[in-house]
C-alpha cells in the first residue's frame, strides 16, 4: 500500500514512515516549506500547507497514495489558550482541506484523549465510547475535526501521551529533560496523571491503523496505566542520576488542566496492537536526546 503522511517532519511521523518501510508499505510525507527537511530516508517528501487546499490537491495527483494518515497540526495544550484562532484554522479547517483533497482513499486521523476532557476517576481507564468534553481550545479543535473526519468515513485515532526522543522542547517531559543540568528546574502542575505510551509504540499503532481499523470507528491509543507527572519526573531524573531543586512557576500553569486520563486500549488490542517498550526506555531516548542539544 502507498501511503501519505501529513506532517512526515514531526514527532511521530519520521518513526511511522520508518514502520510503514520495514512493513513493506511504499511511504510519500507533506512537510512545510521554509522547515528544515524531514530525515526519512526512502520516503518521497512534499511541499503542503492544510491552509492551502490547491496544495494539497498537487501532492495528491503527483503522488497517488492509496491511503493518508494525518499527523499535520498544531498540538500544544498551553499554546492553544494563546492563539485560539490559529488553532481552529490549521486543526479543523486544515483538517477539511485535507479530507476534501483525500476524496474516497481511507484516512486515519491523529486525535487526542484530551477530547476526553474531566472523567471521573471511577469511569476510567476511558472507553472510546464515551463523549467528547474538551476543555481547551486545543482539545475543542481536535473534537471538531473528528466529527468532520467521522462523517467522511476516516479512522480516529485518539493518542494518549505518546514519550520519547525528538518531541518539542514545549512539551512537558522534553521540557524537563532539557532542565535538569539547570540550577533550578521550573514545573508546572506536577499533580496530574496521564497515559504515557513509547512513541514507537504509538507509530506502531498508527500503521496497524492504516492496515485495519474500521472506517467511522475511534481507537485509543494507550497503555491502560497512569502516573504523575511527578512521579514521571522522578523517573527521569533516576535515569539521568540527576535531581535539581524543582520550583512552581505560575508561566507553566495552564487555565485548566484535567486532573485524570487513563485510556481503555481493548479496541486497538483486538487489531493485534500491543505496547512492547516501556516508560523507562522511553525516558532514557528522551534524556539521551536532549543531552545531544545541550553539547
Amino acid at each position: 500500500m502507498h501511503i501519505l503522511i501529513t506532517g512526515i517532519g514531526g514527532f511521530i511521523g519520521p518513526r511511522l514512515a520508518r514502520n510503514l518501510l520495514e512493513h513493506g508499505h511504499r511511504v510519500s510525507g507533506t512537510w512545510l516549506e521554509n522547515t528544515p527537511p524531514p530525515n526519512v530516508e526512502g520516503a518521497d517528501l512534499y511541499h503542503a500547507d492544510l491552509m492551502d487546499r490547491s496544495s494539497l490537491d498537487r501532492v495528491f495527483e503527483a503522488a497517488k497514495p492509496d491511503a493518508v494518515v494525518h499527523l499535520a497540526g498544531l498540538s500544544s495544550v498551553g499554546d492553544s489558550w494563546k492563539r485560539p484562532g490559529e488553532y481552529f484554522r490549521v486543526n479543523v479547517l486544515g483538517t477539511e482541506n485535507l479530507l476534501d483533497a483525500a476524496g474516497e482513499r481511507t484516512v486515519v486521523f491523529a486525535s487526542s484523549a484530551e477530547v476526553y476532557g474531566q472523567v471521573p476517576e471511577e469511569e476510567q481507564p476511558i472507553h472510546e465510547e464515551r463523549l467528547p468534553d474538551p476543555r481547551s481550545p486545543y482539545a475543542l479543535t481536535k473534537a471538531a475535526a473528528e466529527r468532520i473526519s467521522l462523517m467522511r468515513g476516516a479512522v480516529v485515532a485518539r493518542a494518549f501521551n505518546l514519550v520519547g526522543a525528538g518531541q518539542a522542547p514545549g512539551f512537558v517531559l522534553p521540557s524537563f529533560a532539557r532542565q535538569l543540568t539547570e540550577p533550578v528546574l521550573k514545573v508546572g502542575n506536577l499533580t496530574a496523571r496521564r497515559d504515557f505510551i513509547h512513541v514507537d509504540d504509538g507509530a506502531d499503532a498508527f500503521r496497524i491503523l492504516i492496515e485495519s481499523g474500521q472506517p467511522g470507528h475511534t481507537y485509543n491509543i494507550a497503555s491502560g496505566q497512569a502516573l504523575s507527572i511527578a512521579e514521571v519526573l522522578d523517573r527521569l531524573c533516576a535515569v539521568a542520576g540527576l535531581k535539581p531543586p524543582v520550583e512552581e512557576d505560575p508561566e507553566r500553569m495552564r487555565p485548566v488542566d484535567v486532573p485524570l486520563l487513563r485510556g481503555d486500549n481493548g479496541r486497538l488490542r483486538k487489531l493485534g496492537w500491543e505496547p512492547r517498550q516501556t516508560l523507562d526506555q522511553a525516558l532514557s531516548d528522551l534524556w539521551a536526546d536532549s543531552l545531544s542539544y545541550q553539547r
